[in-house]
């Protein structure tokens, strides 16, 4: 029974192929944006510090993504 799942009528080969494609893809996109999303809440918080300490607080309570990210 499960050897038929497995083979899925000879068709096996292509349809778990195919998943493992879009996963490892899915997966690849993934840990990319993340990288890229922590490299830009650095970027951030960098120029966030270069403020002077009115500019700072007066961003911070502007901004949803600094809420978000602090």
């Amino acid at each position: 029974m499960i050897s038929n799942f497995i083979t899925m009528n000879g068709y096996g080969l292509y349809v778990w192929l195919s998943f493992s494609i879009v996963f490892i893809s899915c997966t690849v996109v993934y840990f990319k944006t993340k990288k890229t999303l922590q490299k830009y809440e650095q970027e951030f918080l960098l120029e966030l510090q270069a403020l002077t300490v009115e500019e700072r607080n007066k961003a911070l309570e502007t901004s949803k993504v600094a809420q978000q990210i602090l």
